[in-house]
């Protein structure tokens, strides 16, 4: 599967297992369209269908890391009626539905401002982490709209208290503050060193394992243990350690080896 790289707003690469997909609109501060909500979603399922892409970066060109919606968009969207408004919708749901169930890792490199649906895109990546500068905002309520698409991503990420706090004040906040409120996991001013560690952590796990949980957390979200949850849970196991990547695992483990999957040169975690 091959990696597209003739898109208009967004720049594509792929080395040694590291997609990433760079926002490259840095004149509009990296402000998104229906144009680059799509390019965004075929860079992501070709990532996602690419064998040799292990682990996505999500970053951006310039000052900024996103606006969040472009003016002139807006301007359509306000001429558009219900229907028209409801497709147009849709596609940004199906960005932050494919970014978020994703089956490999994803990691959010922030520089600046994260403005509105840019937010959204942090919170459906499974890590986050800022530059110093960076800054926050939900401000939909102070153009009479509302974060609806995003929500689902940004509760999750704040918890509903802290959600409803942000998304009713529309406040910027910064990346201490969005440290606080879990929508980033770190703040550093080298953003690829602060992503080295993660980087060299997931390539050294079970691909499949890896997927398995994003789906087994995604599974779990209402928090409800009962009879159906155990279940699910047990037979989870119990099919991962029958898998070819679970029992090779297993095996390399007593063996004391290193796994297919994993570089010779990295050890595996307790062995002697």
């Amino acid at each position: 599967m091959t990696i597209q790289d003739d898109f208009q707003f967004i720049q594509c690469q792929l080395n040694e297992g590291v997609g990433e997909l760079i926002l490259n609109r840095a004149e509009k501060h990296n402000a998104f369209d229906e144009v680059m909500i799509n390019e965004m979603i075929t860079a992501i399922e070709q990532f996602a269908n690419s064998s040799k892409c292990q682990i996505l970066l999500l970053r951006a060109n310039g000052k900024n890391f996103s606006a969040g919606a472009d003016l002139n968009w807006m301007r359509k969207q306000a001429k558009m009626d219900f229907d028209q408004n409801l497709t147009d919708a849709h596609e940004l749901a199906k960005l932050m539905h494919v970014l978020d169930k994703f089956p490999k890792p994803t990691i959010a490199l922030v520089n600046g401002a994260a403005f509105g649906g840019a937010l959204g895109l942090i919170c459906c990546c499974d890590i986050a982490i800022a530059n110093e500068r960076a800054s926050f905002c939900l401000s939909e309520v102070k153009l009479g709209l509302i974060p609806a698409v995003i929500s689902p991503y940004v509760v999750r990420a704040m918890g509903n208290r802290q959600a409803r706090r942000y998304m009713l004040t529309a406040e910027r906040f910064s990346a201490e503050e969005a440290l606080k409120q879990q929508v980033i996991h770190a703040i550093n001013d080298d953003l690829d060193a602060a992503a080295a560690p993660f980087i060299a952590a997931f390539k050294a796990n079970s691909p499949q394992g890896m997927a398995w949980v994003k789906t087994l957390v995604s599974r779990l979200e209402d928090g409800v243990i009962d009879d159906e949850t155990l279940s699910y849970t047990s037979e989870q196991i119990a099919r991962i350690r029958v898998s070819d990547e679970g029992q090779e695992g297993l095996n390399a483990f007593f063996e004391k080896r290193s796994p297919a999957w994993q570089d010779a040169a990295v050890p595996l975690v307790g062995a002697k």
